[in-house]
């Protein structure tokens, strides 16, 4: 019998290239998404090569997570790995410059959306038992501040913590849980981050090698792959050509002091 993924987000970026990799081992595949016309679009591309449900899904809709998740058809029930990778950043200017209904969104979709999902999928992965997964989509933005991640860089501080207080919970179930949190990647994130704008979303990447979403999607199969007595608690994963900034200090003018004549 084949493994089963249950993948969120999987219309594009780090989702699809998953859902591509794993249907590429012959993994059974519950693809969610909004975009239907892309989730069922993906369905037909994967279908030739493995079992695929695709579900159309907005994971901030708790009542719709569980009813989605409950009405399963029998072959994609036992789920042995679940990747939230629902998650969106909007906004990258300062807090104060920002809508608050972005922010909202963000909270509703990085946070809310994976406890909706996590919760309503544990009693299944703790039933398939020993050697199953939570992988969790976080950011280094959720270890390290930068200017205008405020609450996207906030809620991926709450996937990391949230995936390893998942681990006390689960002690002794088999459930494995892991933070992947990848750094610059170039997918529609940063196009959906600037509102469409895709000059600007393509500055983010120009004069650099960043990841890819099939970097991630490797990452994320070695994860689901490994034996069933290990654990990564975090993995971070940035390209090469990324560092940490240096410390922002402001300093004042000086003012400038006519001299005597």
């Amino acid at each position: 019998m084949s493994k089963t993924l249950f993948i969120t987000g999987a219309t594009s970026g780090f989702g699809a290239a998953t859902a591509r990799r794993f249907a590429a081992d012959g993994w059974s595949i519950v693809i969610c998404g909004r975009r239907e016309e892309r989730l069922y679009a993906l369905a037909d591309e994967l279908g030739c090569l493995t079992p695929v449900h695709p579900l159309k899904l907005d994971v901030q809709d708790a009542e719709a997570v569980t009813q989605a998740i409950a009405s399963l058809p029998s072959g994609f029930r036992r789920i042995h790995t679940l990747v939230n990778n629902a998650g969106l950043a909007l906004a990258p200017a300062a807090m104060q410059d920002v809508q608050l209904a972005d922010l909202h969104t963000m909270i509703n979709t990085n946070i809310t959306g994976v406890v909706n999902v996590t919760h309503a999928l544990l009693p299944t992965l703790i039933e398939t038992g020993a050697g199953t997964n939570i992988i969790n989509i976080g950011s280094t933005a959720g270890e390290w501040p930068y200017p205008g991640s405020h609450v996207y860089g906030a809620s991926k501080a709450f996937i990391k913590q949230f995936s390893y207080n998942l681990r006390c919970d689960l002690l002794g179930t088999g459930v494995r849980v892991t933070d992947l949190a990848p750094g610059i990647a170039e997918t529609e994130f940063s196009v959906v981050r600037n509102s469409g704008n895709k000059a600007a979303a393509n500055s983010v990447y120009e004069g650099t090698v960043p990841l890819s979403a099939e970097d991630i999607a490797e990452q994320i199969a070695h994860i689901a792959n490994l034996p069933d007595h290990i654990n990564i608690n975090r993995v971070e994963m940035v390209p090469v050509r990324q560092a940490w900034g240096p410390y922002a200090i402001h300093r004042e003018q000086s003012p400038s002091h006519e001299q005597d004549a």
